[in-house]
């Protein structure tokens, strides 16, 4: 029978803080519990957005949290060549053209509607215009960008923890960029293919990506890539006015904690805490983690990151 297997894939446009590191976490506990195997996944192709190094720390400061995995890192940047074969295959079927928009071009477009939430969703301006990247390009003055179509079907991501969510692409985003002007895959596409390569069947990660769910799922029955893998869409770790936790809540970062002297039985302890393994945060190793977590215990709505969890990583 074929190990279920799951991936923890850090993407170094900054430093590991405290948000990402109980998703990780919860991740890697789920994975020993069950006995996952456990690959990890560096996702360096965000161009200008990469800090130099930020990848080697990544990994050195999930290992000295105690995480490991089974296979040395797999790093998107040395993977173009089955990103390109992808999009070649959608591109002969039809199913993914070329577009000469600008990101401006695409928020400002005559019409363009809106979702329930009110992110722009793209009215397929390029769709069926242009018919090659070279008369996209020509048109637009730059490389074009490619776009692949959906169409106005609801698409369940049957999550195992956020529950059963539908989402119909035609009204959450419209056509949907999978390679970008600067000829690099975006995120869904590369993704979608890494997960098929590596046999991962088990993805665990924020809700903030429970429509990009959608977006994978479309995308891999197009490729023809079976089966879908199951996804459990974990709660986020917020700041006090409830938006996901980021620089403007301060310093966070797993750097700055280590710096203070916090141990990493210590930041267990307050991750623990969050995750409804402890009731409150305390020092804790792996091992006596690894016995108490318990999934139906996480939290259904985001924790909020307060200066007593703070004080408590700083040891005051």
């Amino acid at each position: 029978m074929t190990k279920t297997t799951t991936r923890l894939a850090p993407s170094p446009t900054g430093a590991l803080h405290l948000g990402n590191l109980r998703t990780f976490l919860a991740n890697y506990l789920l994975a020993r519990q069950r006995g996952w195997k456990v690959l990890m996944r560096v996702e360096d192709i965000d161009g200008p957005r990469i800090k130099p190094g930020a990848a080697e720390e990544m990994l050195a400061e999930l290992r000295w949290l105690g995480l490991d995995w089974s296979e040395p890192a797999v790093w998107q940047s040395r993977r173009m060549g089955q990103y390109e074969s992808a999009l070649a295959r959608l591109a002969a079927m039809g199913a993914a053209y070329p577009c000469a928009c600008s990101r401006k071009d695409a928020l400002t477009a005559s019409g363009a509607p809106h979702a329930e939430d009110g992110a722009q969703v793209y009215p397929g301006t390029c769709r069926g215009v242009y018919a090659s990247a070279a008369d996209a390009s020509a048109a637009a003055g730059r490389p074009a960008a490619w776009r692949v179509k959906v169409t106005p079907e609801a698409i369940t991501v049957a999550d195992r923890f956020a529950g059963p969510r539908q989402f119909d692409l035609a009204r959450t985003c419209g056509d949907f960029v999978v390679y970008r002007g600067e000829g690099l895959p975006a995120y869904q596409l590369a993704v979608v293919v890494d997960d098929a390569e590596a046999g991962v069947d088990a993805i665990v990660r924020g809700e903030d990506l429970l429509e990009s769910a959608a977006r994978q799922i479309h995308l891999r029955r197009l490729l023809g890539l079976a089966p879908e893998p199951a996804y459990w869409h974990l709660p986020l770790v917020v700041g006090p006015d409830g938006h996901r936790l980021a620089k403007r809540h301060g310093d966070t970062r797993l750097a700055t904690y280590r710096q203070a002297g916090a141990t990493p039985q210590r930041v267990l302890g307050l991750l623990a805490a969050w995750s409804g393994a402890i009731d409150r945060p305390r020092e804790i190793s792996m091992e006596d983690l690894l016995g108490r977590f318990d999934l139906d215990r996480m939290p259904r709505a985001p924790v909020v990151f307060i200066d007593a969890d703070d004080r408590f990583l700083r040891g005051r």
